[in-house]
């Protein structure tokens, strides 16, 4: 996993403790493993990447392919209008 040389940080990354209310996170790459979170956040059980409307987002695999949008919970299917801002 990888981000482009001219960024600095991944991006695209949604957090939630709750299921209904998304947040932006920040994320890095730690070996083979993205770990996601929000300093504001102490406890959350779901992360969304690249899920929304027109997402900036930047993480690749080793064959410089960007990664498909996902998502770990199981709520509503459509983003909220806030997330991400």
């Amino acid at each position: 996993m990888s981000v482009p040389a001219s960024t600095t940080h991944l991006q695209g990354f949604t957090i939630s403790s709750d299921n209904q209310t998304w947040v932006e996170a920040q994320a890095l790459i730690d070996n083979n493993t993205v770990i996601v979170f929000n300093p504001q956040m102490s406890n959350p059980i779901a992360v969304r990447y690249a899920w929304g409307y027109n997402p900036v987002c930047n993480l690749y695999n080793k064959e410089n392919l960007p990664a498909s949008p996902f998502r770990t919970d199981d709520g509503d299917l459509l983003p909220t209008k806030d997330a991400g801002k």
